[in-house]
């Protein structure tokens, strides 16, 4: 009943409208698009080099003469897949910790709050500037795991603060009386009620880890050649912004219309979850 209220909210919400028909046609073009292109991201026209928009390459092409436009889709592709996993493990890593926290008390959560606290005050963007030119070579995956090694601190403070109330209700108290293990309790009662504030946590990670890729990979830190991220293809178009503006502007274009949908998504969710809110 509750998911059929929600699922009305969002649906009236304006911003979350925009944003879900914004996204969709973004996912659409970045896995639909290349079919619909004359020529796939690795291919090379050597005799198109930094050629503007045509009817042949309608995005133009690169410094090596690939299409742009399927170089482009290709990039989001790889942004959207390491936005989804990186959203997916952070947000489940900060409902494990902070609801282990908050319901076991005592050693565990001075343990586990120390551990969330060290991390907080470590300067994520360095560490993973330092550690990632080490995994050149290695799967793109690790930068994955960097990325949510680092988004998942705060989220988990205030599930552990909600936690310490929840572990109060009647419900909790009588599965505990009935002899359920306690990590059962909190997988099938305790992250259930958290699903609101872990759902706006998600998509707002989803975001947030969209722009840490591009600016790690604008500065050489992530996606790492023969393949390429939104992130990649800014840095490169922005050495010849001026004189070759499609190299920037159509990478750059989609990844800010990406994390507006993204964001406006967010919001939606976020007033249609907690309508009082927006008050």
């Amino acid at each position: 009943m509750r998911s059929k209220v929600v699922l009305g909210r969002l649906l009236h919400n304006r911003q979350a409208r925009y944003g879900g028909i914004a996204l969709i046609l973004l996912i659409a073009l970045a896995y639909i698009g290349p079919y619909l292109g004359a020529y796939d991201w690795t291919d090379k026209d050597f005799l198109a080099f930094l050629s503007p928009p045509d009817a042949d390459h309608w995005w133009g092409t690169t410094s090596i003469g690939q299409d742009m436009y399927a170089v482009t889709l290709r990039g989001m592709q790889k942004s959207i897949v390491i936005g989804l996993l990186v959203a997916l493990f952070a947000t489940g890593l900060a409902a494990l910790v902070g609801a282990f926290a908050g319901y076991f008390g005592g050693w565990v959560d001075k343990v586990l709050m120390w551990g969330v606290d060290l991390l907080l005050v470590l300067p994520s963007f360095l560490i993973i500037a330092i550690i990632s030119p080490r995994l050149r070579g290695a799967s793109w995956l690790w930068f994955v795991v960097l990325l949510a090694a680092f988004a998942w601190m705060i989220t988990s403070r205030v599930v552990r603060s909600m936690t310490l109330s929840l572990r109060e209700r009647e419900y909790v108290q009588a599965a505990l009386y009935m002899g359920i293990p306690r990590w059962k309790i909190i997988l099938r009662h305790i992250v259930p009620n958290l699903s609101s504030l872990l759902i706006i946590d998600a998509t707002l990670n989803v975001s947030g880890a969209v722009i840490g890729e591009a600016a790690l990979s604008f500065f050489g830190f992530g996606i790492q050649p023969p393949d390429v991220s939104l992130g990649t293809l800014i840095a490169e178009g922005a050495r010849n912004a001026t004189g070759y503006p499609w190299l920037f502007a159509f990478p750059a274009g989609l990844l800010v219309l990406l994390v507006l949908a993204i964001n406006l998504i967010g919001d939606g969710l976020r007033d249609a979850l907690d309508p009082g809110s927006n008050s």
